[in-house]
């Protein structure tokens, strides 16, 4: 059963090949049946021939109708992502309109993430054969912080800095909607898969590709232009500092969690965004207790909290997460990462209608090139090899209707041939 298990990163849904085992396993069998059945053609009359036709067909559909189902999850998970992203965005500008605290927000919506384990075990009773007990399910996805499990070591040096890094992360990102517009905000933090390919080649040694060095330049050039935009004003200059400080923390987690813990299960990450929630509750709660009595940011009374603003803020953010780190299990990775930079014209849209946006010419370059560089960032590292196949496959398909016109029993042999040889493409 672990050998099939899934493993994610947490807030890194676009590098785990979800189900490719079982899927390439698949693909096995039936390779292993299509040559069976061509080896069989040789000694068998042509009624074979049909057969295999028709398995054939019946595993091109199957594979097909698999990947549909894929497609249109896809979508609901572009919807979802896009809406709960940009939906905890303007509702924690809102909400500063009531309840100016970001710190308070961000200990608030980070401690969510203690439902992470539970919800993810509800959902083991529901669906594994094998249902152990919560202790059971416990120890065994603390394996993945080594053979000696969750000690206090492995907690100060392998989980308190991740959950540093989210705090900052995230406490940046509300100081930065305090500043600026959601939709500069949100097309900034798009900057953040710039920063991890910089990173990732840095620090992992990841292979080099030229289009993403372009796609990290557009980034780069998208937030000096969106500077620009607002004419170097020290506000907008805080705020676009502030959300690149973000997206910069946000790589710096993606790329240290890859360095030091690798990848995880689903119940591993479960378990791991669980111990970051709870120690947020346990060890950074006198912060906000600390910034009421300075006044920092400080509350008249319990009644003055907008209790429906910050649970709504938190409980988007927790879906956004969801999504994230759990989506890839039902669908593309890529689908997922379209769905965050969807969100930048759904608060544009937002922002025009709420009049507190001025779209001039170089705003609206620097959002287009930002979210050119995100989707530049999301192509595979095969993509050269795939327009060239596809390239190639659209010239062979071409190239039957010129033989044609050729006499009866010839063009009959030309085409068994081209059955034999689509067969084998096919196995291959």
């Amino acid at each position: 059963m672990k050998k099939h298990s899934a493993r994610v990163a947490p807030l890194s849904a676009c590098n785990s090949p979800v189900l490719t085992l079982t899927k390439v396993e698949g693909e096995d069998r039936t390779r292993e049946n299509v040559v069976g059945t061509t080896d069989a053609q040789s000694a068998v009359a042509g009624g074979a021939e049909s057969g295999t036709n028709r398995r054939r067909l019946h595993c091109c559909i199957r594979v097909t109708t698999v990947q549909v189902r894929k497609a249109l999850w896809g979508v609901a998970m572009v919807m979802c992502v896009c809406s709960s992203w940009a939906g905890s965005t303007q509702l924690a500008k809102l909400t500063f309109k009531q309840f100016d605290a970001p710190f308070t927000l961000t200990w608030f919506a980070t401690s969510w993430n203690c439902l992470f384990f539970p919800l993810y075990y509800i959902g083991h009773l529901c669906k594994s054969p094998e249902r152990q007990t919560p202790r059971q399910r416990f120890r065994e996805c603390c394996r993945f912080f080594g053979d000696d499990g969750l000690t206090p070591k492995v907690f100060f040096t392998k989980v308190a800095p991740f959950g540093l890094l989210w705090i900052l992360t995230n406490y940046l990102y509300l100081q930065a909607l305090r500043k600026i517009n959601t939709t500069d905000v949100s097309a900034l933090f798009c900057c953040n898969k710039a920063f991890v390919f910089l990173l990732s080649w840095i620090v992992l040694r990841d292979r080099f590709m030229g289009v993403r060095i372009v796609a990290a330049i557009l980034a780069i050039a998208g937030i000096v232009m969106m500077t620009y935009a607002d004419g170097f004003h020290s506000h907008s200059v805080i705020g676009i500092a502030l959300v690149v400080a973000s997206a910069s923390m946000s790589a710096l987690y993606k790329v240290l969690f890859k360095m030091v813990l690798g990848s995880a299960k689903f119940g591993e990450a479960a378990l791991f965004l669980s111990i970051v929630g709870s120690a947020n509750f346990v060890f950074i709660s006198f912060v906000p207790v600390i910034l009421y009595f300075t006044r920092v940011e400080y509350i008249g009374s319990l009644e003055d909290i907008p209790w429906a603003y910050l649970c709504g803020v938190a409980a988007l953010l927790f879906a956004f997460n969801i999504l994230v780190n759990f989506g890839i299990a039902i669908t593309y990775p890529t689908l997922i990462s379209l769905g965050i930079v969807l969100s930048v014209p759904v608060n544009a849209m937002v922002d025009l209608y709420t009049c507190e946006i001025h779209f001039n010419t170089v705003r609206l370059i620097a959002v287009f090139i930002i979210c050119l560089g995100f989707l530049m960032l999301l192509l595979p590292e095969d993509w050269d090899q795939c327009i060239i196949q596809l390239s190639t496959k659209l010239r062979k398909r071409d190239e039957p209707a010129e033989g044609s016109g050729e006499a009866g029993a010839t063009t009959g042999l030309n085409w068994r041939g081209r059955g034999r040889t689509s067969m084998s493409t096919f196995a291959h």
